[in-house]
């Protein structure tokens, strides 16, 4: 093929090559031998040198080689290891060997599962998880996916179902008369909502002042006792793994109860939700098929690569109408066009990992993988709390422990020198008005040992800080 210009003449001489491809594949192979020992957080050398990315806008095209050399020299060691066994931090999951093997695969193919016309692989694998995904999770028939980013959008894209069907009951269409003048909706959710909740509710104009706060008990769980009076005009949001403690509400009196009341109930269960395909946890998820719409992520617990979140509705045309885009070079079909699902027409065909995810685990090795982090969070918790100066503050339930110090001083400085050993990563936050240690197990490849050997850099950090 002929080349008109100097740049696209190299491009197709390194599509030719592949030379520049061997190289990445290479880097990444090294990276993955060394991913289980390594430094869990970034050195400060390496964060240093993280400044020389900072240049000017180069005038003229670069070798690919170079390029790659430079990325990888000092971009690899600048990376958190998410993808190791001892980062806790976040709720971020590890992701399985052949998510990651799928991802480059799809890296290639570069699809975009909008239409099923533009990517028929793409509509037949995200028919196929949302099948298999109703069928682990117990969820009705009726339910349809929309495959985003993250649990942030899925909640935002269930809350705008849910407003759209509140508001269409009323005989009042969002899409044609706007939010001026519509009748209000009310929003019903725990005081330890996750601030993703509190995003979406912002975005979609039902302003957080107008939130009806419900008490929670001392594990963050929402009281029933203290729940108002519902009707159709309510949005009731509940919880699948509190943030902090990991605690689920009480979901098949609180479904009940909003069924009666003709509201509609969103579940955020970012990492919790996945509980609900493990046969010894599965009793914290009963009752969630009384919701109308979920959020998930796969990146969390799943285990697959970032960039994986799911919303699933069992309303299919209120998320349809919630979500809708028009336009007429549009090319729908009798297959599945996944942009009705979603906010999103430019995104990438991120179900590709989900699927080989699934296909790989099987129900059974889904099972087995979650419970394995619920009983490496229970060993943390239990050596952790047999040492003097710390204390275990919540039931262990799923994959959260909450650790504290005597005083809030100790407690972040303790954080702050286990985060500089770098041996393991946690993060802090706030639970009833105190400074605590957050340890989310998240990683297929966390093993006993790495508890141990984390929990020794807790005795480490605590040694040192009160010397």
């Amino acid at each position: 093929m002929k080349s008109t210009s100097k740049v696209q003449k190299q491009m197709y001489k390194e599509v030719d090559e592949k030379i520049i491809f061997e190289k990445a594949s290479q880097f990444a192979k090294e990276y993955l031998e060394s991913v289980f020992e390594r430094n869990v957080y970034p050195t400060e050398q390496a964060l240093s040198d993280l400044d020389k990315f900072d240049e000017s806008m180069p005038q003229n095209s670069s070798k690919a080689n170079d390029v790659l050399d430079f990325l990888n020299q000092y971009g690899s060691p600048a990376t958190v290891t998410t993808t190791g066994a001892r980062y806790f931090g976040f709720v971020s999951g590890g992701a399985i060997p052949v998510s990651l093997a799928a991802k480059v695969i799809s890296t290639f193919w570069d699809q975009a599962p909008a239409m099923h016309v533009l990517s028929p692989i793409g509509s037949v694998l995200e028919t196929v998880v949302e099948k298999w995904l109703k069928e682990i999770l117990n969820l009705p028939e009726s339910t349809v996916a929309g495959f985003v980013s993250g649990t942030s959008t899925a909640n935002f894209c269930g809350l705008a179902a849910a407003r759209f069907r509140l508001l269409s009951n009323l005989n009042w269409d969002i899409n044609d008369k706007g939010l001026f003048n519509a009748p209000q909706l009310r929003i019903v959710t725990g005081k330890h909502a996750h601030s993703t909740i509190l995003k979406a509710i912002g975005l979609l104009g039902f302003g957080k002042e107008n939130i009806e706060w419900v008490d929670v008990d001392d594990q963050g769980r929402l009281e029933l006792n203290n729940l108002p009076q519902l009707d159709e005009r309510t949005i009731l949001i509940l919880q699948a793994g509190n943030v902090n403690s990991g605690s689920f509400d009480n979901f098949s009196e609180l479904c009940k109860i909003a069924k009666k009341a003709g509201s509609w109930v969103h579940i955020d269960g970012a990492f919790g939700l996945w509980a609900g395909a493990v046969d010894k946890l599965k009793h914290l998820t009963k009752g969630i098929e009384g919701a109308n719409s979920w959020a998930v992520d796969g990146h969390k617990t799943l285990n697959t690569p970032y960039d994986c979140g799911i919303v699933l509705c069992e309303d299919e045309a209120a998320i349809r109408s919630a979500l809708h885009m028009t336009g007429s070079y549009i090319i729908t079909g009798e297959k599945r066009d996944g942009m009705f699902y979603t906010p999103e027409m430019s995104r990438r065909a991120r179900v590709i990992e989900l699927w080989a995810t699934m296909k790989y685990l099987g129900k059974n090795g889904i099972d087995e993988m979650i419970y394995e982090m619920h009983l490496r969070a229970n060993q943390f918790a239990n050596e952790i709390k047999i040492v003097d100066g710390f204390s275990v503050l919540n039931d262990v339930v799923f994959n959260q422990v909450l650790i504290q110090c005597e005083t809030d001083a100790l407690t972040d400085n303790v954080l702050k020198r286990v985060q500089e050993l770098r041996e393991c990563w946690a993060g802090g936050s706030i639970w009833k008005g105190k400074k605590v240690i957050r340890i989310s197990i998240c990683s297929w490849a966390t093993t006993a040992s790495d508890i141990t050997r984390s929990v020794n850099s807790f005795k480490q950090a605590l040694n040192e800080i009160s010397k």
